[in-house]
C-alpha cells in the first residue's frame, strides 16, 4: 500500500531519490524545497532541481523561508502524511516538524556516520583522504545528523576521484536505499541502530579560504583538496600570465614525481612541487575560459616554463 509522503529537498543529490520514490507509486502529497535564487548572467530566478522535477511530476510545491512559524507548522501537519523523506534540504526541522509525520522523518546521508555529519560530507571525505564513503538513511532527530541509522551502503573513493563524482555515484545508490527503507517501514521491519559514540567527525560548511591551493603541504594532502573541492568551488592558485595575477581553478590532480620547491613548476605536463613530492595537475580551467584543459596543455597555451611559480 503506498504511503503518503513529503519530500523535502534542493539540489541534484535529491532528485533521483524523489523520482525513484514517485515511480515505486508512493503518493508524493507535497514537496518542499528552497525559494528560488537568482543566478546566470541574466541573473533570472531559477527553480531548485527538486522543485523542476515536482512541477513535472504534478505534485504541490511550498517554498517556506522557515518551518518555525505556527502558519508553517500548521501547513505541514495538514498534509497528514506517513513519512517525511529528507535529502539535502538545506534547513533545520524544529521538534515540531520531525514529530508531525506518523512514522517520522527519514534523512538520506552523504556519508557513512558518524564520520562526516553535517553540511559537505562528500567534499570533506576526499578532502580528508578516506578509503571510502558512503549514504545511509536514518531517522531525524534535533541533533545534527544523531539519529540511528537505518540502512547503508558503502563506496570505494578510487585514486583520483573527485568530490563530483563521488557525489554522482551516491546519487542512484542512495535513492535505491531510500526505496526498500519506505519498503520496510510500510511492513513494519525497517530496524534502526544508534550511531556509535565514537569516530564522529563534522563536515563543516566549505569556506572560501580552504579553496586556494596550500602548495607547502605533502602531496597527498594537496591533491586531495583539489580533488575534493571538484568540481565546485574549485582549488586554485594564482599565477601572472602577462596582465597581472590571474586565477586558475585546478579540476582534478594526482600524485606526481620530483621535487622542488613547494610550488615550482617541474615539467610540461603540470607537475608541481610540494613540501613532499609533487602533484600532476591532470585538468585545469583558467578564468574566464569555458573549457578545460589537460596541465600540459594549459602549460603550452600559458607558455610557462619549468621553474615558474604558482602562487
Amino acid at each position: 500500500m503506498p504511503m503518503r509522503v513529503v519530500f523535502m529537498g534542493t539540489p541534484d543529490f535529491a532528485v533521483p531519490t524523489l523520482a525513484r520514490l514517485a515511480q515505486d507509486g508512493h503518493d508524493i502529497v507535497a514537496v518542499y524545497t528552497r525559494a528560488p535564487a537568482r543566478a546566470g548572467r541574466g541573473m533570472s530566478l531559477r527553480p531548485s532541481p527538486v522543485h523542476t522535477l515536482a512541477e513535472t511530476l504534478g505534485v504541490p510545491v511550498l517554498t517556506p523561508g522557515t518551518l518555525r512559524t505556527p502558519e508553517a507548522v500548521e501547513t505541514f501537519a495538514g498534509h497528514r502524511a506517513d513519512v517525511a523523506v529528507v535529502v539535502a534540504y538545506g534547513m533545520l526541522l524544529p521538534q515540531v516538524i520531525l514529530d508531525a509525520p506518523k512514522y517520522g522523518c527519514l534523512n538520506l546521508h552523504g556519508s557513512l556516520l558518524p564520520r562526516w555529519r553535517g553540511a559537505a560530507p562528500i567534499q570533506r571525505a576526499v578532502m580528508a583522504g578516506d578509503a571510502e564513503s558512503g549514504v545511509g538513511v536514518m531517522r531525524m532527530e534535533a541533533g545534527l545528523d544523531t539519529g540511528p541509522v537505518a540502512l547503508e551502503a558503502r563506496v570505494p573513493i578510487g585514486p583520483g576521484m573527485n568530490a563530483g563524482e563521488l557525489h554522482d555515484a551516491l546519487m542512484p545508490i542512495g535513492a535505491n536505499l531510500m526505496s526498500e527503507a519506505l519498503e520496510r517501514l510500510e511492513r513494519g521491519a525497517l530496524a534502526l541502530t544508534p550511531q556509535a559514540a565514537e569516530g564522529v567527525v563534522y563536515a563543516h560548511k566549505i569556506g572560501n579560504d580552504e579553496a586556494r591551493i596550500d602548495w607547502a603541504r605533502p602531496a597527498a594532502r594537496v591533491a586531495d583538496q583539489i580533488n575534493g573541492l571538484s568540481p565546485f568551488p574549485g582549488a586554485f592558485f594564482e599565477i601572472d600570465l602577462g596582465k597581472g595575477a590571474e586565477r586558475v581553478k585546478v579540476l582534478r590532480a594526482a600524485i606526481g614525481d620530483g621535487t622542488g620547491a613547494p610550488g615550482t613548476l617541474l615539467d610540461a605536463d603540470g607537475t608541481v612541487a610540494c613540501e613532499d613530492g609533487a602533484v600532476r595537475l591532470t585538468e585545469l580551467r583558467r578564468a574566464g575560459k569555458g573549457g578545460s584543459a589537460s596541465g600540459a596543455e594549459f602549460v603550452r597555451g600559458a607558455r610557462i616554463a619549468p621553474g615558474a611559480r604558482l602562487g
